[in-house]
């Protein structure tokens, strides 16, 4: 009988269990991993000495880098919770509280890395210094320190208390019980006990992704004057249905109200595409509302950030924890907005008021609400609320002691039962949520019953309503076509010098919608139109070139195609409910030769579809930031033998065809092809390289200046995603190369 088990529980993620040694190692841990275990039934629950309580890992193998393919890698605070709490590690009296802690086992950097986010994830803000520094008055900090101090049972834990660590270099090293791990190499290891070795590979396959535990319908959405999408309304440990989140959407324009687990996954069966996000508000930092973050910085453009200055300065500690890096430079992915708590904030017509909720870390319920023929409609959303029973509890009237004033919860009572026409309420019950009975007497017109783990009970029935993945509350109905507005400010944008009336033209042609997995354009035939994608995500496959990109609202695709009757480059193919705007061939070549735009077309042809092929700016990115791309790119030859000047470099240097190696002294560490790029620590830190590139055969570049990568939030993310990588090589592996996917 083997001593050694190893289960692959999804796409880079493994459990390795010895159980003579009681070692149970979560290999890899996205967003959602407990989740995938429960679906596996490899978390079940158990009884015993009348405590019920989970199964489940007790250490945590950390991926050696933080980002694979866009998406966090490392996301340990919800098995550490469930570890502590679900398991009962940390519950005193509990038959699995021995006096282990749950282990955390990496490389240096990201062991330290996690510990420090889930300090952060757990306490938020640590201070009433930190919290005045978020733009809150001495008196309100006060209050709000000794809130979060009853939360935490009158202490702020240091991560080292709850948790054990080890760090894993290239020597083997023990865990607990005779159990060991070694590196292979990078994102490989090697686990060992008594005679036998197990070997566990974290790395994710070029284009491959960390799967959803659930799954999810497509979804054909109306643009709406005013309504809510209702995007998930589960908790952390639902495996079911994704995190209680909402989408809304406001004279046509797509807004989130956070960013839970596999954000991009919920977007992709509602057929929006990240391109289309306007703007997301923020209600607090736990991993549940937090972890599809990423997603956002996979746009063409700068998403809005709207949160509380609180809840921003408690989100970016717990990012830059996360990442290892500078609070300043997190919000560079986004345009950001703050709001004035408790106070009306205008959006272009659309008005925001958040309002404090007591959570363990700092949290805004929010009101929309938006003016109407018989005054203003108004929608709730009220994330992670606490029992009104818990509250009452904490009150104190001891301005010394941790806990709450009467008053404070008063104000909070009120808040929470305000009349609105629509509310969505967290009744996830426990210590830290709210309670469906504290609603009971509402006199909302509709209620929403979100952030469970359970079905609802008959009782909460009563209270609340449901709303399956998908729904849709209008509040206010729309008579305009959005569909067609959008397409005229592509047009716009893509074609700044033409005539207003030459664009209406266009924009007054067919819109048609296609199917999720149908095709638009088939690679190598010759197409007469060319399609504007308006709403949704396409596929653009090559195969024989190993490409394979998603292009999201705004991309025109079959350009070249229909203007010269060649054959298209690729496949397009659909992936959601598409909507896209059909231009006819002919029309469209008169409408370019009429605006002289065919020579700008075809001068940048070549360099476009280059660019579209690469894995750096093939995906999302849209027309007319591909046309200054193109614009900007300036063409390099280089023979056999030359070595790059070690300094801060202009900008990205991308190889069109060629052959590089990236060196140290002689020690080559990887070999760069067409497609693949240098000069990352440039364009995101302006510092030099601490590798060398010299040429092993004629090559080909395209350098394209820093200024313009900065602007673009995919291509940021992408840059950084491929610098940590890159650091994190194993010098002494003798790794030569490392995928960087052309």
């Amino acid at each position: 009988m083997a001593k050694i088990d190893k289960i692959q529980v999804t796409s880079g993620v493994y459990l390795v269990v010895v159980p003579e040694a009681d070692i149970s190692v979560l290999c890899g841990c996205p967003a959602d991993s407990v989740k995938h275990l429960m679906k596996r039934g490899l978390i079940i629950t158990k009884e015993k000495d009348n405590f019920t309580f989970e199964t489940g890992p007790n250490v945590v193998l950390l991926s050696d880098v933080l980002l694979q393919n866009g998406t966090f890698a490392n996301l340990a605070e919800f098995p550490v919770l469930q570890m502590l709490y679900k398991q009962g590690m940390i519950i005193p009296n509990h038959p699995n509280n021995t006096g282990i802690k749950p282990m955390l086992i990496g490389l240096d950097e990201q062991v330290e890395a996690q510990m420090k986010y889930i300090y952060r994830g757990n306490y938020g803000l640590v201070s009433e210094e930190e919290i005045t520094k978020a733009g809150i008055d001495q008196d309100r900090a006060h209050e709000m320190m000794r809130l979060k101090l009853k939360f935490a049972f009158g202490k702020i834990h240091g991560p080292e208390e709850l948790l054990d660590t080890r760090i894993i270099e290239n020597e083997a090293v023990e865990i607990r019980n005779s159990v060991f791990v070694r590196r292979l190499r990078l994102n490989v290891f090697e686990f060992e006990y008594k005679d036998e070795k197990v070997k566990v590979d974290l790395n994710l396959a070029p284009h491959e992704t960390y799967g959803s535990a659930y799954p999810l319908n497509f979804h054909r959405i109306k643009r709406e004057y005013f309504a809510v999408i209702h995007s998930g309304e589960g908790d952390g440990w639902n495996v079911n249905h994704p995190c209680m989140s909402s989408i809304l959407m406001f004279q046509g324009k797509i807004y989130l109200i956070d960013a839970g687990p596999n954000v991009l996954y919920s977007l992709g069966a509602l057929g929006i595409g990240v391109n289309e996000i306007e703007g997301i508000f923020h209600t607090h930092a736990h991993d549940d509302h937090f972890a599809g973050f990423t997603t956002l910085m996979r746009a063409d453009h700068r998403i809005k950030y709207y949160a509380t200055k609180l809840v921003r300065k408690s989100v970016s500690r717990k990012l830059a924890a996360l990442m290892s890096i500078d609070e300043k430079n997190l919000f560079d992915y986004f345009e950001v907005h703050d709001l004035d708590f408790d106070k009306w904030n205008d959006i272009d017509g659309l008005e925001i008021r958040p309002v404090f909720s007591p959570h363990p870390v700092e949290t805004s319920i929010f009101f929309f609400r938006t003016l109407w023929e018989d005054g203003f409609q108004y929608y709730a959303h009220l994330a992670d609320i606490v029992a009104l029973s818990v509250l009452e509890g904490m009150i104190t009237d001891d301005n010394t002691e941790n806990g709450i004033t009467r008053e404070f919860y008063d104000r909070i009572k009120k808040e929470y039962q305000r009349r609105v026409h629509l509310k969505k309420i967290d009744v996830g019950g426990g210590m830290i949520h709210g309670d469906a009975d504290d609603f009971k007497n509402d006199s909302s017109v509709k209620i929403i019953l979100s952030h469970t783990t359970d079905e609802l009970s008959n009782e909460q029935k009563e209270i609340g309503s449901g709303a399956p993945f998908g729904m849709v509350d209008i509040l206010i109905p729309t008579t305009h076509n959005y569909a067609q507005s959008i397409a005229f400010q592509f047009l716009q944008a893509y074609f700044p010098s033409a005539p207003t009336y030459q664009l209406k033209i266009l924009s007054n042609n067919q819109l048609l919608e296609f199917n999720p997995e149908s095709i638009l354009l088939r690679g190598g035939d010759i197409h007469e139109d060319v399609y504007l994608i308006i709403t949704g995500n396409i596929e653009l496959i090559q195969t024989d070139l190993g490409v394979h990109n998603i292009l999201s609202a705004g991309a025109l695709i079959g350009e070249i195609s229909g203007l010269e009757q060649v054959p298209s480059i690729g496949t397009y193919r659909a992936t959601n409910f598409v909507q896209a705007l059909r231009l006819p061939g002919n029309l469209y070549f008169n409408f370019v030769k009429r605006n002289n735009l065919y020579s700008d077309i075809k001068r940048l042809q070549d360099n476009r579809e280059f660019l579209q092929k690469t894995w750096l700016f093939g995906e999302v990115v849209s027309y007319p930031t591909q046309y200054r791309l193109a614009q900007a790119m300036n063409f390099h030859q280089y023979p056999s033998g030359w070595v790059f000047p070690k300094e801060v470099l202009p900008g990205i240097s991308l190889i069109k065809n060629g052959k590089l190696e990236r060196y140290i002294d002689d020690e080559v560490f990887e070999t760069l092809t067409a497609g693949h790029f240098f000069g990352e620590e440039s364009v995101m830190f302006k510092r030099a390289s601490l590798f060398q590139v010299r040429v092993t055969e004629p090559t080909e570049i395209y350098q394209i200046p820093s200024a313009m990568l900065l602007d673009i939030p995919v291509v940021r993310w992408k840059l950084f995603e491929i610098y940590q990588r890159r650091m994190e090589i194993d010098i002494k592996s003798g790794e030569d190369s490392i995928p960087l996917r052309p």
